[in-house]
């Protein structure tokens, strides 16, 4: 039986449909990613079915004594609570009866001694001190202070309380509106985990594909109003969803062949007019109705980057430099990083630790405490910023956008300010709406617009991914890949980081930088971990070797105090082991030469914008060679030490 179910649900806001007769069932323990692009009514949705939406006409029904808990979208702005206080008011009465006690039994007066014993008779009564322990319990499982206040936590830790909120009352179905917005990887990686130990059903949206495919067990899309199930993981939907708007267009183009010819039919001469076949002529009303009818699918967004002219091949070099805030912890120490036209780098490191400075260090907003940044020429930055903060919400898109322009210049063709805006999905009248109305989504396109519009040879993209439907972000990943300029990404989106950088610069909050080469992946694959990690993780090659190094140090002094005569004897080489010797030389040289080559391929600006198979290859080979080259010049030391004794 469904757990839950919705019945013919239609909505619209003016002339506007949202969901037309829509129609869903999930099951127990389901996990339901709901898909669709900006606007088509998915936050709504999800609103309906926690009740705070009341649609036009339809049914919401929930399988009786079943209980829902909705995880917000939107973190409290300054909720002056503590956690305990939080999770606990998930039971409404009871709730803050214990919130009451918990605040009464910290004071010692005589009122405060008088109103606690009420309100704990008060508990006794509701049983309140089970679901104290429940609260305590959540709390502990999580790792959360009971007498924080919430507005003195991070985003993670807030989307934590209410995450623990959300699940003390072990709903049977949970609902999810961008979970994974403003939040850092590891604290994506930690919503996961807590989430797959859920046992209850989920509904979520979500545009984080990584985690769309961690989490969901199907996808249903919302498309022009209808709720189209797809009970297939989420890269197996994308294969689907292609096949079915190839579907779409083949029966809608025969459609209109046929439409075409009943048209031309009806309008032949008097002598035909006089034999007609009135049932082909209602037949070719209905068609004309059905028509009529047709919703058609949203268009796509198509935008192009307005490319400035060259800046110099040098963007930016630093040595041994620092940066430390008045007063305050080291940011940024011993950077040594050349940044050249051209580079796709990804800044990547839990929230705090420096991503945004190290950015403003690098295009000389910042001076440098320690050492010293040399700045490249020409340098035309264009900034997206994840808070949104270049937009004026009390004005229009098209105000927001032209600032007195009715003209501008892409690439050197003039478009009309509302043509462009066409081109990521505002219709001339939403173009004229106020920017206050708009979706988050609306939101991200408009200063995407406005990012895109003015000439630059550097875009920097502070969390751009927030928002996006998951077809705008390909175009815009695709958008990047061409562009001849340097980019510069702060973002938690993984995938994201994986089809769009070539660099990763790694921030473990404690004032050290580190390069790779790749994405997320790639850096993930070389040893990359999070400082907040579990310890035992696999480290990478470098932190090995310092590892080696110090271990080696500390034991010297112990093995120096060894006598000589309680050393083994070494035993001689063989004649297979010097003929092994003298070859392994011209091996590592070999095996150098190959690095540097598969390096410089990685290197080029276009290698990440190549197919996926070959990159993919070209990666692997690397690491594989670099493996070999590791374990080669580790059997030459180790001869050339038995050879030397």
């Amino acid at each position: 039986m469904p757990l839950l179910t919705l019945e013919k649900i239609s909505l619209a806001f003016g002339m506007h449909p949202l969901l037309d007769e829509a129609t869903l069932m999930i099951d127990p323990g389901e996990r339901v990613c709901l898909l669709g692009r900006n606007g088509e009514g998915k936050s709504t949705l999800l609103k309906i079915v926690s009740g705070d939406v009341t649609p036009d006409a339809g049914v919401v029904r929930l399988e009786e004594g079943s209980v829902l808990a909705v995880l917000p979208q939107s973190l409290p702005a300054d909720d002056v609570r503590t956690a305990y206080d939080v999770v606990a008011s998930a039971f409404p009465e009871t709730g803050e009866l214990l919130a009451e006690f918990h605040r009464l039994s910290q004071s010692a007066d005589e009122a405060s001694m008088n109103s606690l014993m009420k309100v704990q008779e008060r508990l006794e009564s509701l049983d309140g001190w089970r679901l104290d322990q429940k609260v305590n319990t959540i709390l502990g499982q999580y790792g959360i202070d009971p007498d924080r206040r919430l507005n003195t936590l991070s985003g993670g830790w807030q989307r934590r309380v209410l995450l623990a909120k959300a699940l003390v009352a072990e709903p049977d179905i949970l609902l999810l509106d961008e979970p994974t917005n403003h939040l850092d990887v590891p604290a994506i990686a930690w919503l996961e985990e807590a989430l797959t130990q859920f046992r209850g059903a989920m509904l979520f949206v979500s545009h984080d594909r990584a985690f769309i495919r961690r989490m969901a067990t199907r996808v249903v899309e919302l498309d022009r109003g209808q709720l189209i199930s797809f009970a297939a993981s989420y890269d197996r939907y994308l294969e689907l969803k292609e096949k079915a708007l190839e579907d779409e267009e083949r029966q809608n183009a025969l459609f209109d062949k046929r439409l075409k010819q009943e048209e031309a039919w009806i309008r032949q001469g008097i002598k035909a007019r006089r034999t007609r076949n009135m049932g082909r002529v209602r037949a070719l009303k209905a068609m004309r109705e059905e028509h009529r009818q047709r919703r058609v699918r949203g268009g796509t967004a198509n935008f192009s980057v307005e490319e400035a002219a060259k800046s110099g091949k040098l963007v930016a070099e630093s040595r041994q430099a620092g940066f430390s805030y008045p007063g305050g912890q080291q940011v940024v120490r011993d950077m040594d990083l050349t940044v050249i036209r051209g580079d796709k780098i990804g800044l990547v490191g839990e929230n705090g630790t420096g991503k945004t400075t190290l950015v403003r260090l690098l295009l000389g907003e910042l001076e440098p405490t320690e050492g010293s940044i040399r700045l490249g020429t020409n340098l035309q930055v264009a900034y997206f910023d994840q808070l949104r903060g270049e937009l004026d919400l009390s004005r229009n898109a098209l105000d927001n956008l032209a600032e007195g322009r009715e003209f501008i210049d892409i690439n050197g063709q003039s478009k009309h300010v509302l043509g462009y805006l066409q081109e990521f999905l505002f219709t001339p009248e939403r173009a004229r709406s106020p920017v206050r109305v708009f979706s988050g989504g609306e939101r991200a396109r408009l200063l995407l617009a406005k990012l895109f519009s003015k000439p630059a040879n550097i875009l920097v993209l502070d969390e751009p991914t927030n928002d996006l439907d998951v077809e705008t972000l390909e175009l815009l990943e695709e958008q990047l890949g061409n562009f001849n300029g340097t980019v510069i990404v702060i973002s938690h989106d993984r995938e994201f980081l994986d089809n769009v950088v070539t660099d990763t610069i790694f921030l473990d909050g404690s004032g050290s930088v580190r390069e790779y080469v790749g994405g997320y992946t790639d850096w993930r694959r070389q040893g990359g971990r999070f400082p907040s990690e579990t310890s035992g993780s696999r480290l990478d090659k470098q932190d090995k070797r310092d590892k080696s190094d110090s271990s080696d140090k500390n034991t010297q002094p112990v093995s120096e105090t060894v006598s000589q005569s309680a050393k083994p004897k070494a035993a001689k080489l063989s004649y297979k082991l010097k003929l092994e010797l003298e070859q392994l030389p011209g091996k590592i040289e070999a095996l150098e030469r190959e690095v540097a080559e598969l390096q410089e391929s990685i290197s080029a600006p276009d290698f990440y914008s190549g197919p996926p198979d070959e990159v993919s290859a070209t990666l692997e080979k690397l690491s594989e060679t670099e493996t070999r080259l590791e374990s080669v010049i580790e059997r030459w030391m180790e001869l050339e030490e038995q050879a030397s004794q």
